[in-house]
């Protein structure tokens, strides 16, 4: 796998067709057997049956936006599940899925254009996005069952350093249903990024009017944080700290306090 930029530059297409077919069926198998009822700590109010839901949910809605190829934001998100009534047969259901999603994405052009929430307004916007969802909940399953202690993952570093690059791309534009982040504010201050083992790095400026991602440059950085890129990906979608072991911290805390109160979601 070649790696990604730094810029938003997505991987290729069928590296997104492989990586969503086999992150499904391994949540399915984190979840199988488990208490639907038990708690998902990195989803606050949830259980494991509602993170089921959601993860086979969003999956069929988006391979219907793929199926259409929406050009305009749709006006609701009711897709027929086909859910089982009992709640222990769900991981088989998220599994059941993944072949409808595979052809969707098989016989989808990835250049075609559509309607997405983020920057890029083609097909391809829906690969990248179904894969990191179903990524990171994977993640969080396994946490909730017990299969990996809090803040372990098992994320190839090209995958989650690409996860990195697709959330601070499309971050901009998440304030359809993240607010806070249409209230991120800065005085100019620039907060760095930096993967350890892919020797990638992530640069946005905080701006009184809002923020945005900006090229490498030599200016020094207001504050910065470095790790391995899979540590990266959990601690920009909240599943860590930057107060935990495996971050190096460098310039102004109180800036990264400022973007992590308003970016998580």
């Amino acid at each position: 796998m070649a790696a990604t930029s730094g810029q938003g530059h997505p991987l290729p297409y069928d590296i997104y067709r492989a990586a969503i077919a086999d992150e499904t069926l391994r949540y399915a198998e984190a979840v199988k057997g488990a208490d639907p009822a038990s708690a998902v700590p990195a989803c606050p109010g949830w259980t494991l049956a509602d993170l089921t839901r959601h993860v086979g949910g969003l999956q069929r809605w988006f391979g219907g936006l793929l199926t259409r190829l929406v050009q305009e934001p749709p006006r609701s998100r009711e897709v027929e599940l086909g859910l089982p009534e009992d709640e222990r047969d769900h991981p088989e259901w998220v599994a059941a899925g993944e072949p409808a999603v595979a052809a969707v994405l098989r016989e989808t052009d990835p250049e075609a254009p559509m309607w997405a929430w983020g920057e890029d307004q083609h097909a391809r916007f829906w690969a990248r996005r179904m894969l990191f969802e179903t990524l990171v909940h994977r993640v969080d399953a396994e946490h909730a069952v017990g299969l990996k202690a809090a803040g372990e993952a098992d994320i190839e570093p090209v995958l989650a350093a690409d996860g990195v690059d697709e959330f601070l791309v499309n971050l901009p534009y998440a304030g359809l249903f993240a607010p806070g982040v249409t209230e991120l504010r800065g005085d100019g201050e620039t907060l760095v990024f930096a993967s350890t083992d892919t020797g990638e790095e992530w640069r946005m400026r905080l701006d009184p009017d809002g923020f945005r991602r900006v090229p490498h440059g030599d200016d020094e950085a207001t504050a910065a944080v470095r790790g391995r890129a899979a540590d990266l990906l959990l601690l920009l979608y909240g599943r860590r700290s930057y107060t935990e072991p495996g971050y190096e911290i460098a310039g102004r805390t109180a800036v990264l306090d400022n973007w992590f109160a308003h970016t998580r979601f």
